[in-house]
Formats: C-alpha cells, structure tokens, sequence
C-alpha cells in the first residue's frame, strides 16, 4: 500500500441563524439527553454532545465547496444521532455506528421523528482487524472493540465511504487520525470536533 497523510481542508463556515428544521432537531435531541441524563444517571458517563451548529455549518461548507469526492457519510460513535441526521439535512446518504444500544435506539427514533432517512448501525466502528490501532492507548472509553463491527450488516466497507465525521474523546485525537489513514480511502475526508479547539477538516492523499 502505498504511504499516505492527512493535510488541512481550510473551510469558513457561515454565521447566521439555522434553519428552523435543524433549530428544531438540536433543541429536540437536547431535551431527549436531558430525558435520558435524569432517567439513567451515569449509565453512560462519557456521553457528551458535540456542537452540533458548528457541526452542522462545517457540513454545509462541505457541500457548498464540493469537497467531498461522494455522497456517502458516515459518523464513528453517532451517540443519538444529531451529526448523521445533520449529514442527510445537507444532503449526503448518512449512516451512523454506535456501540451503545440505548444511544442506537434513541438515535433511531430522533430520526425517524424528524423525517430523516438515515440508518444507524449498532456495534464498533473499528474495522476487523483495526484494532491493533486502537488498543495502544488501553481504556478510552468510546474507543471501544467488544463489540463486533457493523460493516458487514451495513453491506459496506471503510473505505466506501467519502465523509467520515468524529468526536475524539481527548487522548484519542491521534489514534482517531491513525485509524482513518488505515481504513478510509484516498480522497475521503475527515471532519472532527475537538471541543474548545473546534472543527477540523482533513484529507486522506498520497503523499
């Protein structure tokens, strides 16, 4: 296989109120964490949303600028949805995977309430066979490979898709970054949420 890097994708968002749509399905998915924070406290600790504006403003520039090489997006650990859902709103086919079953199931109804047709795919994102990749760093806590990855069920592979977004979890930024070199292919993009550093958008090349 031939070497590869990741380079910067510069993007600028733009500012403004969201449409009333998206408005309407952050504010929805924030009461149902709400919900679910009060109904199992602490089942799920790691839990935390991205933002889903910025999310949703970088996407959108995406599509503008016609950067993605496809149409194909997929979200690693889609927690309940927001980000695939957000995906389809732009216009991309969206598949999320989640390892979480209450997360799935939740993400899964915000979705179908809403009106958005994307698929969601319980087990680990990690490819068979990736987790050499991952398990260097120990116990982190999305970082998961108990379960058994959802690529068969879903009738695709890593590398089909021309989007994939992430949330690292902080310690999980390289690893996360290691592991899309490894599986996406050429061309593809990565956009991540990195909390108070915000969004970045990468491209897999030949370097």
């Amino acid at each position: 296989m031939a070497a590869v890097r990741l380079i910067d994708v510069q993007i600028e968002p733009r500012l403004g109120p969201l449409p009333d749509d998206v408005a309407a399905l952050v504010a929805d998915a924030n009461r149902r964490v709400q919900r679910f924070d009060e109904e199992f406290p602490a089942s799920i600790p790691a839990f935390v949303p991205s933002d889903y504006e910025l999310v949703y403003r970088a996407l959108e520039s995406v599509q503008e600028l016609r950067l993605a090489t496809g149409r194909r997006f997929l979200e690693w650990g889609s927690g309940i949805g927001v980000v695939t859902c957000l995906a389809a709103q732009v216009g991309f086919d969206a598949v999320g995977i989640e390892i979480e079953p209450p997360l799935v199931e939740i993400a899964r109804s915000l979705a179908a309430d809403h009106g958005y047709d994307v698929q969601f795919a319980c087990g680990s994102y990690v490819p068979d066979g990736a987790e050499p990749l991952v398990d260097i760093i120990g116990e982190v806590t999305w970082l998961r490979t108990d379960r058994p990855d959802c690529y068969d069920d879903l009738e695709l592979d890593p590398e089909d898709f021309d989007v994939v977004f992430a949330y690292p979890w902080p310690g999980e930024e390289q690893v996360i970054f290691d592991l899309f070199a490894s599986c996406a292919a050429v061309g593809t993009l990565l956009v991540s949420y990195h909390s108070q550093e915000g969004l970045r958008v990468q491209r897999k090349v030949r370097r």
